[in-house]
């Protein structure tokens, strides 16, 4: 469908494109209150026109080495449909359905199902939490600074992470959200950590507590180095992989942070949602059993991978619980009026949140390229 496209400019199609819809949506909030008909109707529009968007442009991408690990799924792929045998020992769920999607799909169709599958829970979960106001979630879900990395490089990451969201979308749902909960580990068992986060946070929902956490494992990282790494990695996980990233297995497949190191940058980008949720929780006394949770899991998934922030694969942590960050950052606006200008403050937000994916590619990554 998009084969007029060099593969390497795909990345630049899709953030100049989300940069027009974040500028016209920013307009909007000027110039309308955020319940206004004509609001609702443009959100309604252009939030389904860039939903279906994403999933054929990520979906019929072409197969090519600037999609990362994307020639390993397509040859795994390939394999199950001449008949390769079943291979369960890692992420059983995401074999399963690709070997079930080998029977009648072909690989094209393989990759826009996956799409869709990645891309569906980030509408469903903001359609639940802020039904008309779905829109403004959305569009900062899918313009996060590891969107794009985890639809079409790290899918198995990505499609594990949306499920999770899908079970959190089902939260007064208990049997759906533990039935989603489980198949998310079993697509990548990485997302055992937010799931332990979140029964952790369901005993003890004081955020005061995993806010200490989180502020305890910066000194902690600083002081002992890579300590925490080896601790972990000694625990084993029952997971060669998981201990593989903490260590730093060159086999692994995916990609890595260009640097290594006490990521300062990445810890500030990280307490960006860290301090929303202060301010909310404890300055606004916004109070919000689900927002609460939410706030707390993100709390300890960062404050973990603030402790083995060193590892080289130390960005398959860091994406645990930065792929929450947006619905940290705007939940509580779309909830309740905090300000005078409401709307402008939401798109004075959800531009913000953008804009950093957007200068750290124009501006630090082909800078430095």
């Amino acid at each position: 469908m998009f084969d007029f496209l060099p593969a390497k400019i795909y990345y630049d199609v899709y953030i100049n494109i989300s940069l027009i819809i974040v500028v016209f949506t920013l307009f909007h909030t000027f110039i309308l209150k955020i319940q206004e008909k004509k609001n609702i109707t443009y959100i309604n529009i252009i939030g389904y026109i860039f939903f279906v968007f994403l999933v054929l442009f990520i979906g019929f991408r072409p197969y090519s080495t600037y999609f990362g690990d994307m020639g390993v799924y397509y040859r795994d792929f390939m394999k199950y449909s001449f008949g390769g045998e079943l291979n369960t020992a890692q992420d059983p769920f995401f074999q399963y359905f690709m070997k079930i999607c080998s029977y009648f799909l072909s690989a094209r169709g393989f990759f826009v199902v996956s799409a869709m599958l990645y891309i569906f829970p980030l509408y469903r979960v903001s359609k639940i939490f802020f039904k008309q106001y779905w829109f403004y979630a959305f569009l900062m879900l899918a313009t996060s600074f590891s969107f794009w990395s985890y639809g079409v490089n790290g899918m198995r990451n990505g499609l594990a992470t949306s499920f999770f969201l899908l079970a959190v979308s089902y939260y007064d749902k208990k049997i759906w959200m533990i039935i989603f909960f489980i198949i998310s580990s079993q697509i990548h068992q990485t997302l055992l950590l937010p799931i332990l986060a979140f029964l952790l946070s369901h005993l003890y929902n004081n955020s005061k507590w995993f806010l200490t956490f989180w502020v305890l494992a910066i000194p902690l990282s600083i002081a002992l180095g890579g300590f925490w790494e080896s601790l972990f990695a000694s625990l084993g996980f029952g997971d060669e992989r998981l201990t593989g990233y903490l260590v730093g297995n060159d086999d692994l497949e995916g990609t890595t942070f260009s640097s290594t190191g006490f990521r300062y940058d990445f810890l500030i980008y990280s307490a960006g949602a860290v301090f929303t949720g202060w301010y909310f929780i404890f300055k606004k006394n916004f109070n919000d059993k689900i927002y609460t949770h939410l706030y707390n899991i993100y709390l300890f998934c960062n404050g973990f991978w603030i402790l083995v922030i060193r590892a080289n694969f130390s960005n398959r942590f860091a994406y645990l619980s930065w792929f929450m960050m947006a619905l940290i950052i705007i939940y509580p606006f779309l909830k309740n009026e905090f300000f005078s200008k409401h709307h402008v403050m939401v798109g004075k937000v959800f531009t913000a949140y953008f804009m950093f994916t957007f200068l750290m590619y124009y501006f630090y990554y082909e800078g430095s390229s």
